[in-house]
């Protein structure tokens, strides 16, 4: 990681949440940011399946705006693997485990935010009936068909919707703004 700026933002608030084991406690809510050398902040999401037919996705209120459905994900903790992030960061704001398979592709997104986001395919395995985020803030998840998918994510988060189209083009970047990853897959 070397050269990637780190800040960390601590929140005043506590909160509770359910941790894994069921366990309640009380943490002082922290923020840690992570930057690579360019200067893009270093995100980690799943696109969440139901099945291996990746016919269904989950998606998740957003916590700006709760009426609103995006992919989940979040920011790289310092030392973190792209993969390893997205796992916690879907069990955090979605309240599944599930199967890590492959590297969908890189995603950037440079108008508002310079964002770099690793985008994984998760095959669910568990849902939890109460998760970190739910109990905290009452993020909500909700099972869409692809196409759906889509079509709810254009409108306010385009860059998520870019994710789904990409893997209906069978993982093959779609625009400049994504980048494939560095070797081509050869699995079929």
């Amino acid at each position: 990681m070397g050269s990637a700026l780190v800040f960390k933002v601590l929140c005043a608030s506590k909160c509770k949440w359910l941790q894994q084991g069921g366990k309640e406690r009380t943490h002082e809510e922290t923020e840690t940011r992570t930057y690579d050398p360019e200067g893009f902040k270093k995100r980690a999401a799943c696109l969440c399946f139901r099945s291996e037919r990746e016919d269904e996705v989950l998606l998740v209120s957003s916590s700006r705006y709760p009426d609103r459905w995006i992919v989940p994900g979040g920011g790289m903790e310092p030392e973190e693997e792209p993969g390893g992030a997205a796992v916690r960061e879907v069990y955090e704001e979605a309240g599944v485990k599930g199967k890590l398979g492959r590297l969908l592709g890189v995603f950037e997104q440079n108008q508002d935010r310079k964002h770099r986001t690793y985008v994984y395919v998760l095959t669910v395995t568990e849902l939890l009936e109460d998760w970190e985020d739910s109990v905290s803030i009452g993020r909500k998840r909700e099972w869409f068909k692809v196409e759906d998918a889509i079509k709810v994510l254009q409108c306010h988060k385009p860059v998520h919707a870019e994710y789904l189209e990409k893997l209906k083009l069978g993982g093959s970047p779609t625009n400049g703004n994504s980048m494939a990853p560095s070797s081509p897959d050869s699995d079929p």
